[in-house]
């Protein structure tokens, strides 16, 4: 019996020792470029044989939940996916990898209200500001779009002291608020209100309020993958992802 398991005990060693280990890679993700990254991973997982652990972050604002955030508190990641606006904050704190930034996709604000809803008029910023100002309770993402939104938008507008604005976390969070309609309209990027459940989008805000993302990734400085990380991002931004940057309200970044 000794024997046996000796034998079975040096047996799973040398299956341990011969079978070479699954490749990993840690990314995090902001909720705007979710959409393609989500319809794209499993195929780039079977074709690479790389295994991805996702985390997810906040691409701006203050609280632990930003990937800004996560990075100073030891939260690994091989590669960082948000808005360039929050890339640009990590970069000038020497997080990113020189050089290894790619832009992926663009995406402008959006609007959605709860299913069933009627979907206001808001091709004019005349017929905006009167579909906010008639909803009354508004929610926005404390990230990069809602930043703009309510540090330069409302008060732009003159209509801070009219509406009520609930400011979330995350996107997804104020989605989930206009789902459970406790809130009447859902101010964030196009990509994070469509295909989503108990919503119905409505449209891009006027141009003349737009604030077009461009969305990126880039490799981290303790990236302990490197190569899996430019394979990643190469598989990204090659032409596979048009469709599924398409499919998610986003817009193809142009070739120069």
């Amino acid at each position: 019996m000794v024997h046996l398991l000796k034998y079975l005990f040096a047996y799973a060693l040398f299956l341990t020792l011969s079978t070479p280990a699954i490749a990993q890679l840690e990314v995090m993700i902001s909720g705007g470029f979710q959409g393609p990254y989500t319809q794209m991973l499993p195929s780039f997982e079977r074709t690479t044989g790389i295994k991805v652990i996702t985390k997810s972050g906040a691409s701006q604002g203050s609280g632990p939940k930003t990937i800004k955030a996560q990075l100073l508190t030891g939260t690994t990641a091989d590669v960082v996916i948000l808005s360039r606006e929050g890339l640009t904050e990590l970069i000038a704190m020497n997080k990113i990898l020189p050089n290894s930034d790619v832009d992926l996709a663009q995406v402008p604000i959006g609007l959605a209200v709860p299913a069933g809803n009627a979907k206001p008029d808001i091709l004019s910023t005349k017929a905006f500001v009167d579909a906010l100002v008639k909803a009354k309770k508004i929610v926005v993402p404390g990230s990069t779009s809602g930043i703009y939104l309510t540090k330069e938008i409302f008060p732009k507008l003159g209509i801070s002291d009219q509406i009520s604005v609930q400011i979330t976390e995350r996107g997804a969070q104020a989605t989930t608020l206009l789902a459970n309609r406790e809130a009447n309209i859902a101010l964030q990027p196009s990509s994070e209100l469509i295909n989503v459940a108990g919503i119905d989008y409505v449209g891009p805000i006027p141009d003349s309020l737009q604030l077009i993302q461009t969305f990126a990734a880039a490799i981290t400085t303790n990236a302990s993958n490197l190569e899996g990380a430019k394979k990643l991002i190469e598989y990204l931004s090659s032409p596979i992802a048009v469709g599924p940057i398409k499919n998610s309200g986003m817009n193809v970044i142009q070739s120069k």
